[in-house]
């Protein structure tokens, strides 16, 4: 069984039905897909949790490829009430969902080792040889950050794709300290700084695992995250695969284009 998480609000699903869609095009075997929502209209209107007709949807697709597999929807609002509401990194330019990741070792049932993938990731390879890589002796296994490398240290890893061995960041106490420290001081790219600030067993992989610039031969997943761009002045380009139109003239990227296809047909099914 490949255990696979993504975290995010209604707003989000969209990028988890993509990036679910290409992780069916590459891999065939038994999926536990774990939703981490919550619904917190209090703190901002936005913050509702997925709806149980989407996690229909989705387990829903997944069960056309294979019987054995199964969507599990995680409602991590009491959990989150508890230990991150006070949190000094829940008003920054990215919501508070971000932080869920590190509410995984208080989440009953979870299994030792779950691949993370954030909305913004597609499958574009073997999949199961990234799942299948030995973790037993770290705490994650995971790629250097395209930009943080340069700016945060030479081993500063990107948290959007992250290999967990959820046993042995219980016993180091990783996610607990990550989870500290936020709630005292506001971090540039909070969960992601807290992860590589507290992991000492990290395993760092080759790019192609998590590719944050333009997708290549032997690329597993492709990461749509914010780039910058010099020319013709500097810039931000911030393109997500739900921006279908921008990945292709902007991204000038087409390598997903057969799942667009199922995606779109699905959202016009449904109503999406």
């Amino acid at each position: 069984m490949m255990n696979v998480v993504y975290a995010g609000n209604h707003k989000i699903f969209k990028g988890m039905l993509l990036s679910t869609l290409s992780l069916l095009k590459h891999y065939d075997g038994p999926l536990s897909i774990y939703i981490l929502t919550m619904e917190l209209k209090d703190l901002d209107p936005e913050y509702l949790a997925i709806k149980d007709e989407d996690i229909f949807l989705l387990e829903n697709e997944l069960r056309k490829v294979n019987k054995a597999s199964r969507v599990i929807k995680v409602d991590t609002t009491l959990l989150f009430m508890q230990d991150l509401i006070h949190s000094k990194n829940n008003d920054t330019r990215y919501t508070a969902y971000t932080l869920l990741r590190l509410l995984l070792d208080k989440i009953d049932g979870m299994p030792d080792k779950v691949l993370y993938l954030d909305t913004d990731t597609m499958i574009a390879g073997d999949i199961a040889s990234f799942y299948n890589i030995d973790i037993t002796n770290y705490e994650l296994a995971g790629v250097k950050d395209r930009y943080g490398r340069f700016f945060m240290g030479p081993r500063y890893l990107n948290a959007g794709v992250l290999l967990f061995n959820l046993q042995l960041i219980k016993e180091t106490g990783l996610f607990y300290k990550a989870r500290l420290y936020l709630n005292k001081k506001k971090v540039f790219l909070s969960d992601q700084t807290a992860i590589n600030k507290f992991v000492k067993k990290k395993l760092i992989l080759k790019r192609r695992y998590n590719e944050q610039k333009q997708i290549k031969k032997d690329t597993i997943v492709r990461h749509f995250s914010m780039q910058f761009r010099i020319f013709p002045k500097f810039h931000f380009v911030n393109i997500k695969p739900w921006h279908i139109d921008k990945v292709h003239t902007i991204l000038k990227c087409h390598d997903f284009d057969d799942i667009y296809d199922k995606y779109l047909t699905i959202r016009n099914e449904d109503n999406l």
